[in-house]
């Protein structure tokens, strides 16, 4: 069995349309993913990358494009303008590690939250809107976000952001296979081509 570590953000347009085409290709392929949630902002400050807001606005505009003409093609929603982006990801972050700990599985609370931002236009720093994502998602959100808000949870994310960093991760979606790295959800096809 192959396994593939996952470098991802709760804030990424780009990892919300791949997380569907990802664990398809996992279940296709019977690869086991290691999860590494990580702090997006804090990657770009420590890498040279700037947040949409940084960037010139062409480079806003083209991007803005891509992410409809990708979600176009892939048949999945997308909120171009979400309000509520970016916030501080890390208590949903925390919570999706809390419910890894919990035994549960992780990517449909991930894949809940990233669409809070880019469907349902939310603000994933909210605890409550935290508890009410995860318990529509058939979680238990108030225990899981409680817990994420612990000492534990945050300290896990704090050591997978320094390993991603250790480990020359730039930006995110990020797939690391024997030592190599595919960053973006334009590479899934390369992944494949690695995991069979």
């Amino acid at each position: 069995m192959k396994t593939l570590t996952f470098y991802f953000s709760l804030l990424s347009p780009w990892v919300y349309l791949a997380g569907p085409r990802l664990h398809e290709l996992a279940a296709e392929t019977g690869t086991r993913i290691v999860y590494r949630p990580i702090d997006l902002l804090r990657v770009f400050r420590e890498t040279g990358g700037a947040p949409l807001a940084g960037l010139h606005p062409s480079r806003r505009a083209y991007r803005g494009v891509e992410r409809t003409r990708w979600a176009r093609h892939l048949g999945m929603p997308i909120n171009d303008q979400p309000r509520h982006h970016p916030v501080d990801e890390s208590l949903a972050a925390c919570s999706v590690l809390a419910a890894e700990r919990a035994g549960l599985p992780v990517w449909p609370l991930a894949q809940a939250i990233l669409a809070g931002v880019w469907v349902r236009d939310l603000d994933i720093s909210d605890p409550e809107t935290l508890v009410r994502i995860a318990d529509e998602a058939g979680y238990p959100g108030r225990a899981l976000v409680a817990e994420g808000g612990g000492p534990s949870c945050r300290g896990l994310f704090e050591d997978h952001t320094r390993e991603a960093l250790a480990n020359g991760i730039f930006g995110v979606p990020s797939f690391v296979i024997d030592g190599e790295l595919f960053f973006g959800q334009d590479r899934l096809d390369f992944v494949r081509r690695a995991l069979v």
